[in-house]
């Protein structure tokens, strides 16, 4: 097994979700799911940063190019921070509704 289906898998055992429960998170077919876990297909980057919103992750976690699991807030607010100016106030309250979602 390589390193990205083995995250996930530990990470959906860890919070205990179900094949299903996440493939409906992700809208996504249970089938297509298990090809992700069997390493039989890998994720498009938006489905990848889905997977890890879902799974409260990063992506480079997820592919392993970071070995810190949690997902860094103090970088999210620098970035935010930084392009808060250039963003309109629709894009501002879009991002505030996703970070609050539960």
């Amino acid at each position: 097994m390589g390193l990205f289906n083995t995250r996930l898998r530990e990470i959906m055992q860890e919070l205990g979700i179900t094949q299903r429960t996440l493939a409906v998170r992700l809208n996504i077919s249970e089938a297509a799911l298990s090809k992700y876990l069997n390493e039989d297909r890998q994720p498009r980057i938006d489905l990848l940063a889905n997977m890890a919103t879902a799974l409260n992750t990063t992506t480079d976690y997820l592919l392993g190019r970071d070995d810190n699991r949690e997902f860094d807030y103090r970088s999210v607010k620098r970035l935010l921070a930084r392009n808060a100016a250039s963003m309109s106030k629709e894009e501002k309250m879009k991002l505030i509704d996703v970070l609050f979602e539960e």
